[in-house]
């Protein structure tokens, strides 16, 4: 039985198609809701392939998850925390740009000894 974190890989293929010609550069900015589908779908992805509460993953204004294993906080902001914006989760998500570039370029911050999600990327294969 799927939990409230799986996603439907057919879903997620949709959503991704739907902001793909955006990431490449032969499109507009795709309409707000579509954005963030795939903010939000890929987000749950990757919350599903790497369960836990020890890192948060900010990608503002759509959405935010807790995810890999390792002690949990409770209260106030968590230890480890990593904050991108949409186009930059989405490309690292798709597998359209590395990790480490993206921190090297000051694209994504990342705080604590576990805001490294170089494993688990790119979440659609």
């Amino acid at each position: 039985m799927p939990t409230s974190r799986s996603v439907d890989p057919a879903e997620l293929r949709a959503a991704l198609a739907a902001i793909s010609g955006w990431l490449s550069g032969d499109e507009e900015k795709p309409a707000r809701q579509a954005l963030a589908a795939a903010v939000r779908l890929s987000l749950r992805a990757l919350a599903a392939d790497a369960p836990g509460r020890s890192v948060e993953v900010r990608v503002p204004p759509f959405a935010a998850v807790q995810c890999v294993e390792g002690p949990r906080h409770t209260r106030g902001t968590p230890p480890n925390v990593i904050e991108t914006d949409p186009r930059t989760w989405l490309e690292l998500a798709t597998g359209r740009l590395g990790w480490a570039q993206a921190v090297e370029d000051g694209r994504v911050t990342a705080s604590g000894t576990r805001a490294d999600l170089s494993h688990w990327l790119p979440v659609a294969r």
